[in-house]
């Protein structure tokens, strides 16, 4: 079946229908990564938006136990090519049907480098993906403009509290889309973890007494966050240690009163370079997000930076003056990409003792 991707510049794709035939309009971004593309379907940050996938073969080896959260996330995923006869002794079924299990809309065959070029050059935007040959492009290109990614954080998040259970420090985890792999990076190194919904008070988080306190990843605009960013200052306001990852590091920026601002075309991949300020050492990083902290906005009575972005000069990561407190933009946890700074996770280790 023909599908069309319709982008909000009135640019049209033709390709071929995969997964559920229904309409979507969402955000269109895309990710370099070159495997991992199970990861990036079940990442809870990309709801909202419609996944462009760079690598020119995706499903080779087919859906594997590898999956991030319940389900997968996206509005959308387009690909150049989708592997017809994934191979591999984990495999457990086809991309294809994983798509049409999980209603995800999308398009093959098309030119996605072509795409991605035109992300690059005028920035993000939106999109549809239609299977209607009778499409009517004035009528469609109005409401692609008015889509907005709105609120997914209370979409995302986990409704009730639950624990992985420890015999090391005890550790909050504030779920705004958490990757499952977070809370494992913790568990695996002996931590009680307690998963906590979006919208826990910070007075119930320190009531129970917990020895650290993680800031999850999560989907869309961080301003938008205003009642957790409140929450958020509470928690920055105690002595406990804190880690943040992605949005948690927007949300704990924006709770001391820096800025942030929407990118051209956002990160997202599994290559990135980041320089650690610390060591001046470089580490290659897994990343997805379309928002990123305003360097200039930083009181630096409050928080220093500690990694930046070596293609770009965009703020990586904060070390809060006289906090045991520091927060990363990239994904640490990261399975999809490399695990160069795994060791974060050590350090927030060491944070936790040293308080105790």
């Amino acid at each position: 079946m023909k599908a069309f991707l319709i982008l909000e510049d009135g640019t049209v794709f033709t390709g071929t229908s995969i997964g559920s035939t229904r309409d979507m309009i969402s955000e269109i971004v895309f990710n370099t990564s070159m495997t991992g593309y199970l990861e990036v379907l079940t990442d809870p940050s990309y709801a909202g938006q419609a996944v462009v996938m760079t690598y020119p073969l995706i499903g080779n080896y087919g859906i594997t136990p590898d999956m991030e959260s319940k389900k997968a996330w996206p509005d959308g995923y387009i690909v150049r090519e989708l592997s017809r006869m994934p191979s591999n002794f984990r495999c457990e079924g086809t991309i294809q049907d994983f798509l049409k299990e999980q209603d995800i809309p999308g398009i093959a065959g098309i030119d996605t480098r072509a795409l991605t070029k035109i992300l690059r050059e005028k920035g993000t935007m939106n999109g549809m993906i239609t299977t209607n040959e009778n499409f009517d492009l004035d009528e469609i290109l109005p409401k692609l403009h008015a889509y907005t990614v709105g609120d997914v954080v209370s979409k995302v998040t986990c409704q009730e509290p639950y624990v992985l259970e420890g015999n090391g420090p005890r550790v909050a985890l504030m779920d705004f889309g958490a990757k499952n792999n977070i809370a494992k990076s913790l568990n695996k190194r002996g931590c009680q973890v307690t998963i906590y919904p979006a919208d826990t008070t910070a007075e119930e988080i320190i009531a129970s007494r917990p020895d650290g306190i993680m800031l999850s990843n999560g989907p869309g605009d961080p301003e938008t966050c205003t009642e957790i960013i409140g929450q958020i200052k509470k928690l920055y306001e105690t002595d406990i240690p804190i880690f943040a990852i992605c949005l948690g590091h927007q949300l704990m920026a924006l709770a001391n009163g820096a800025k942030t601002y929407k990118l051209k075309y956002g990160h997202r991949g599994g290559n990135h370079p980041v320089k650690d300020l610390t060591n001046n050492r470089v580490y290659i990083s897994s990343q997805n997000h379309g928002y990123a902290v305003d360097a200039s906005t930083i009181d630096p009575a409050i928080a220093k930076e500690a990694f930046v972005n070596v293609n770009d000069g965009t703020n990586e990561g904060l070390s809060y003056v006289g906090k045991n407190i520091f927060t990363v933009q990239f994904h640490p946890e990261a399975c999809p990409g490399p695990q160069d700074s795994g060791y974060l996770f050590d350090r927030f280790m060491d944070m936790m003792k040293g308080a105790n």
